[in-house]
């Protein structure tokens, strides 16, 4: 029997989310300490524990069939290969920082200055997109002391919480893009692993669903049901119960967690009671 193929990275916090993600689509992982290769007690499924700027060379080879893999990586290195699913986890930007020290407060104040960078691809892109010059030095890792040490004027690395550049009196002067973990296909995967990558795409987006949702059970009087009903967006329609105190209803429904305290508010304004808001495990739509 055939199995799909996943890289993920070696270590560091996008392994760890990317190993959550697959326990929470019920894929069991025997991981053992240092091991390269681990294959799945439930599903057809081997992973491979790769550097993370090694991952779009195997996809492209063939190596692996899908990854789990930051975005920023993927535009670095791997422009070519196709995102089948957004993840939204381990978020992060590739930023310009320069000393806090320093008179740059722009991009155009990098002309023609030394820029350190892990990731020379995705710099020379976007200074030719804002026609500018500078002369990239590309250096593999701590690329925040480059400025310190008289190596650069100004670096362009990953940003996360921004507390590195704080410690390395560096301060963000342009955003190049933002990234997050992503789901990579290899373009020489197999038509009988594309139906294995189509369940575990399914129960992803399941999963994604429902740690963006929200479950709202709240009570309602019967004469404020019809304007309450129209603040819920819910998946279809909320359900709508009686309660068997005479003139009040029960109503349950879904909302956005970006949409919630705003509905929740406007809820309450229009005589809603008793809201209860709970998490979703999992949601399929």
């Amino acid at each position: 029997m055939s199995k799909l193929k996943i890289a993920v990275q070696k270590s560091g916090r996008l392994n760890e989310e990317s190993m959550q993600i697959l326990k929470n689509i019920g894929i069991s992982i025997d991981n053992g300490k240092e091991q390269l290769k681990a294959s799945a007690r439930n599903f057809p499924l081997e992973v491979f524990y790769l550097r993370n700027g090694d991952i779009p060379q195997y996809l492209r080879d063939g190596v692996v069939d899908i990854a789990i893999i930051g975005e920023n990586v993927l535009i670095e290195k791997g422009e070519d290969l196709p995102i089948v699913e957004r993840l939204g986890f381990s978020k992060c930007k590739v930023s310009i920082a320069v000393p806090k020290s320093s008179k740059a407060k722009c991009l155009r104040d990098l002309e023609g200055k030394r820029i350190a960078t892990s990731y020379p691809n995705t710099v020379n892109q976007f200074l030719e997109k804002n026609k500018l010059t500078a002369d990239l030095h590309v250096i593999s890792g701590s690329v925040e002391i480059a400025p310190n040490i008289g190596l650069a004027d100004a670096i362009c690395d990953i940003v996360s919480s921004g507390s590195t550049l704080f410690k390395n009196g560096l301060k963000e002067i342009e955003v190049l893009l933002k990234s997050e973990a992503v789901l990579a296909v290899s373009p020489k995967i197999s038509e009988e692993n594309r139906v294995l990558l189509d369940t575990i795409q399914f129960r992803m987006r399941a999963v994604l669903k429902g740690q963006n949702s929200k479950y709202v059970l709240l009570n309602a009087p019967n004469e404020k049901l019809a304007q309450i009903i129209k603040l819920l967006p819910g998946m279809k329609s909320p359900t709508v119960l009686p309660l068997d105190d005479k003139g009040w209803s029960s109503v349950h429904s879904v909302i956005n967690e970006n949409e919630l305290w705003a509905v929740i508010d406007a809820l309450k304004d229009s005589g809603a009671q008793g809201i209860l808001v709970c998490p979703i495990e999992k949601m399929v739509v």
